[in-house]
């Protein structure tokens, strides 16, 4: 697992393939997307970690967000065509008191512009096509909302947001709500990704950091597979029981039932991932071959 940091302009599958690329992987997948717009955090899998990448489409992410006030573009960020603009008369108390009322459970309609399905033709396709469709809102959480910075800016003013939050939150959807609750609009100037669950950005590296070392140099920086894993609690099995489990068998192990583990065997030799039954058996759920 390659943990990258995305530049601006690029999107998710092009650093995919090109990090695929420099490594020689066979077999490569991502943990979620980031927009073009986007930068920071995209952690990358090769090999047997791709069994394991759906693992952070659950996980919290942070991520800091600059907000342009005053401009609302059909997209709610800044690729987006100027909708609307309107003057801008807001102090940084003002926003930050406003923000607060953003913490918590939310509700968010999604943006046209999203790869949300409809039909099996992504949302964005009906926008680019003029068409818009009702969408449902769905229940988010924002855990933490804090304004980092206030900036005086040429064309309006503009502030500097950190947010946690739940999966499927829409930080755009949240710029421009904030905008319209401050009562002149607003839409996402810019956005990166610093954390998803236990992982972050200041352990990742560029296309062109990683470009510029040596085949066993790029090796080195990749982690592996059970760092996807890392917020689960873990299991070690003597010789027999690993050798059931390598082989698709459950195997008799102590936990609450429903518990998730990473299992290792007595080398510490990860295994896979297990569940654990409430009738007492640790079952497999995805393992890694040739171990």
């Amino acid at each position: 697992m390659l943990l990258l940091d995305k530049a601006l302009g690029i999107s998710s599958n092009h650093a995919l393939q090109a990090a695929r690329r420099l490594f020689n992987a066979e077999k490569a997948g991502h943990t979620g997307t980031l927009d073009p717009l986007a930068t920071g955090l995209l952690p990358l899998c090769f090999g047997e970690a791709t069994k394991f990448s759906g693992e952070l489409l659950d996980a919290d992410k942070r991520y800091v967000a600059t907000v342009q006030l005053g401009v609302t573009t059909d997209t709610a960020d800044a690729e987006g065509m100027v909708l609307e603009r309107r003057p801008v008369d807001v102090s940084r108390d003002s926003a930050a008191a406003v923000m607060e009322a953003f913490v918590g459970e939310i509700e968010q309609v999604p943006p046209m512009h999203s790869a949300l399905k409809r039909d099996g033709k992504p949302l964005y396709e009906y926008a680019r096509a003029g068409i818009e469709l009702e969408r449902a809102t769905r229940r988010v959480s924002i855990h933490e909302l804090r304004l980092l910075e206030w900036m005086a800016d040429p064309a309006g003013d503009r502030f500097v947001f950190e947010v946690c939050c739940s999966k499927g939150t829409y930080v755009r959807t949240l710029a421009a709500d904030i905008g319209a609750r401050l009562g002149c609009g607003a839409h996402l100037a810019a956005l990166r990704r610093t954390g998803i669950g236990d992982l972050g950005a200041t352990q990742a590296h560029s296309l062109e950091a990683l470009a510029a070392l040596s085949g066993d140099a790029r090796d080195a920086l990749l982690k592996p597979p059970d760092a996807l894993l890392a917020g689960l609690s873990s299991a070690c099995l003597d010789p027999d029981d690993s050798a059931r489990l390598r082989q698709g068998q459950a195997v008799r192990w102590s936990a609450e039932g429903g518990t998730r583990l990473r299992v290792y065997d007595h080398e510490q030799r990860f295994i896979g991932l297990c569940r654990q039954s409430g009738d007492g058996w640790l079952r497999p759920q995805r393992l890694v071959a040739g171990v």
